[in-house]
């Protein structure tokens, strides 16, 4: 996996054994979402101007309850610009989970999947987070050491190649 960062824009790539449809699924239906980096389940309404939401997981209430803070119940939200299964999807994302992340703008996230040239069955999945004036939100979705998000993009990306190619996520036995 390769990953750029700058101020306002980050990327991602990871090259996964597995079709564009199964990527595509893994990124929109809940059933895959569930199973892999934080676990959120996704809505989406995939058509311009639908809705996207992810909602908090009962393990993520359970561990900010026990922190002394509260998760609400729809932890990130936006809207869908564009939409070409299997391709690319276009969509506005904003963290509500994190107070200092919420006030910000919402952001822009693209998902781009294509065939890699050098080898057959295998796609090159392009995550570009486009984080402009939403400083909090580019150091959590970055996964650096001091957000306190985990391992953001990064490891979010590694966990889906892992589900896709092996059967299993990080956290399945």
């Amino acid at each position: 996996m390769t990953t750029e960062t700058t101020a306002t824009i980050q990327v991602y790539r990871v090259w996964i054994k597995a079709s564009p449809e199964r990527i595509w699924a893994a990124i929109t239906d809940p059933e895959w979402t569930t199973r892999y980096g934080y676990a959120a389940p996704v809505e989406y309404d995939l058509r311009p101007g639908g809705a996207y939401r992810s909602t908090a997981t009962q393990e993520m209430k359970d561990f900010a309850k026990a922190n002394g803070f509260d998760v609400p119940e729809i932890i990130v939200d936006g809207e869908v610009v564009e939409a070409d299964p299997p391709r690319r999807l276009v969509q506005t994302w904003r963290m509500l989970m994190d107070p200092g992340t919420a006030a910000e703008p919402f952001t822009t996230l693209t998902y781009e999947i294509e065939e890699a040239k050098m080898q057959p069955g295998v796609h090159k999945l392009t995550v570009t987070h486009e984080v402009t004036g939403a400083p909090r939100t580019a150091e959590m979705v970055a996964g650096t050491e001091d957000s306190g998000a985990g391992g953001g993009w990064a490891w979010i990306l590694s966990d889906l190649k892992t589900l896709l190619e092996t059967g299993k996520g990080f956290g399945e036995r």
